[in-house]
């Protein structure tokens, strides 16, 4: 099997309980590191999937990858290899497939349910889940690609997840582990305090509150969404 590439574009930002998840399930996997100034593939049929993680960047910033990147989302949607994003990597979707990306009401650090839309679409990706706590941390939304379907929303940011058939996007992290919330706590302190009067923004202590019961019961979730998307990851 092709190795699914997973595209890391901060160095806090990698793969996580993603990673994890693929290694108990046999899935092979590659980390591009565009952080550290290695290429963005030109050829989406070299691996069985495309992932984009995170990072504290926007979609709109004058970035020499960002056109590279766009480019190889398009190019893995037309020849059907699928794609999965996080956060900022959802944004990437959403722009490279026609969406806009553009500053969200508030920022959305922390805890905070998320609400799954009641379609088919949404059934075949979250089951009989109807709402989950999910960990975020964003600044921008996206809107939904013509053709797509929206699957879930916050309180604080309309689209949460959005599906265009074996291609998914979400804008809230399932992919977290305690290390990588820890990291992004430290790493992101100034951004955090200077935030508080968001009313979508939590403390350090409160994200650390009843962290591994959370993380667990969002695990949970990830292995549900990812469960589908391997599925169709191309030969």
């Amino acid at each position: 099997m092709k190795p699914v590439a997973i595209l890391r574009y901060h160095r806090n930002e990698g793969p996580g309980y993603f990673g994890a998840y693929l290694d108990r399930k046999g899935v092979p996997w590659t980390l591009i590191r565009v952080d550290e100034r290695e290429k963005v593939p030109g050829d989406p049929r070299a691996f069985s999937g495309i992932v984009c993680m995170g990072g504290p960047m926007s979609v709109n910033d004058d970035l020499p990858w960002i056109p590279d990147v766009l480019a190889l989302v398009r190019d893995a949607v037309d020849a059907e290899v699928p794609v999965l994003g996080h956060c900022l990597g959802s944004q990437l979707m959403a722009r490279a497939l026609g969406g806009r990306v553009t500053p969200n009401p508030v920022k959305e650090i922390g805890w905070g349910q998320v609400q799954v839309a009641d379609s088919d679409t949404a059934r075949h990706w979250f089951g009989d889940l109807r709402a989950f706590e999910s960990f975020h941390w964003h600044g921008e939304t996206f809107t939904i690609p013509s053709g797509a379907t929206r699957l879930a929303s916050s309180v604080h940011c309309a689209n949460q997840a959005f599906a265009l058939g074996p291609h998914f996007a979400m804008q809230c992290h399932v992919e977290m582990t305690a290390e990588l919330i820890r990291a992004w706590c430290r790493s992101a302190k100034r951004d955090l305090d200077a935030s508080q009067s968001s009313p979508g923004v939590q403390t350090a202590e409160e994200m650390a509150e009843r962290m591994d019961e959370r993380l667990a019961a969002l695990h949970t979730v990830a292995d549900r969404l990812y469960d589908r998307w391997i599925e169709r990851l191309a030969a």
